[in-house]
């Protein structure tokens, strides 16, 4: 049956690719005691010379950085005491005092709830790095925290910076020394990756959609920072040097899902039972959206769990083609990369995709 189930999961994965869904595509799944399977089709790269994706290929992760880098850290920072979840920013935030966000959480933030827009483009409001959390902490709210959900990424930019100060090191060096090195993940997650070293799946080659963006914002389109090979597509996190708190992870499907299996009920080697219990509730409810801390609920209308997965599944999505699903009732992880965006952005729905793909996992792929 796993076998029968792994041609399936394949044979779904290379009809989406030779529909131009994305160049390839790299899923892997796994339960409790149980060796991970993997299915893999296509390439990681086709430009300049064609490159076949395996196991081994590092994508860019995304928005998947929120759940897996910023919401595991600020656990660990609650769990030694220098972090609350009722902190108002004002008390860690100097630049926060005396702003429309001097009032908004920790679980704001972590849960979507803080009011903030959902994106500016922080590369054309600030003259460097340094200054974008004084930007964001003066960008008027939407809504009063707490009252609703808006999907933002300017709220894990800000929760990315907090860490920060807490370790008084680099997002990306607090992530390594506290996550990546205790699970044995240095190899297979990380920021900025070298693309000596590693193969990375190819991005789009130009920024379109977020000069359409900057644009639409009234801003010069020509302040969108240039892309990269090794530097995510988000143009913010570019900005920032490639680390931010809401993208500019990259990894392998293995390291998302060994970290993302930390998640399960009872936890992992790195996160506890009540660590997993905290992120894992329902934390905010509002514009059709179900969060806990940096996850999506499965119950939330639409998601791209589908029926197949049970409704206290949690998981995220990444703009690139990425996603990962934590199922505690199958005990059961999923994760799928593709690379849609290389190498031009395109604007397919992942979501069938995505439920097939958990569909086959759970009726055919754990049976033995």
């Amino acid at each position: 049956m796993a076998r029968d189930a792994r041609n399936q999961i394949e044979r779904l994965l290379r009809n989406a690719v030779a529909s131009g869904i994305a160049p390839g595509a790299v899923a892997v799944w796994s339960v409790d005691g149980v060796p991970p399977r993997s299915a893999m089709v296509g390439h990681a790269r086709l430009r300049p010379d064609p490159v076949t994706v395996g196991l081994d290929t590092w994508f860019d992760l995304a928005s998947l950085t929120k759940p897996l880098v910023v919401t595991t850290l600020c656990l660990l920072a609650i769990r030694r005491g220098a972090l609350n979840l009722a902190t108002p920013l004002a008390e860690i935030l100097p630049e926060a005092r005396a702003t429309e966000i001097e009032r908004v959480t920790i679980q704001h933030l972590l849960c979507h709830s803080s009011g903030l827009p959902a994106w500016r483009p922080l590369y054309a409001m600030a003259a460097a790095p340094e200054e974008v959390v004084d930007v964001i902490v003066r960008v008027p709210l939407e809504a009063r925290p707490g009252t609703t959900v808006v999907y933002s990424c300017l709220d894990f930019i800000l929760l990315g910076a907090i860490l920060g100060r807490l370790t008084s090191e680099p997002l990306s060096v607090a992530f390594d020394r506290q996550v990546l090195r205790p699970l044995g993940l240095s190899g297979e997650l990380g920021f900025r990756p070298d693309a000596d070293r590693y193969s990375i799946a190819g991005g789009a080659i130009t920024p379109a959609v977020e000069c359409a963006m900057t644009a639409d914002y009234g801003f010069d389109p020509g302040r969108v920072p240039p892309p990269d090979p090794a530097a995510p597509d988000d143009g913010n996190a570019r900005f920032m040097g490639g680390v931010a708190g809401n993208a500019g992870l990259f990894g392998t499907g293995r390291g998302v899902l060994t970290l993302a299996a930390e998640y399960l009920p009872g936890g992992g080697h790195l996160l506890g039972p009540d660590d997993v219990a905290v992120a894992t509730a329902v934390g905010a409810r509002g514009h059709g959206q179900i969060r806990g801390l940096g996850w999506q609920a499965a119950s939330t209308p639409g998601s791209s769990a589908g029926p197949a997965l049970s409704r206290s599944s949690t998981g995220h999505t990444g703009f690139t083609g990425t996603s990962v699903w934590v199922d505690p009732e199958r005990r059961l992880t999923l994760v799928l990369l593709t690379n849609r965006h290389h190498p031009t952005h395109r604007t397919i729905d992942l979501h069938p995709l995505r439920r097939r793909f958990h569909a086959l996992a759970v009726r055919e792929g754990m049976r033995e």
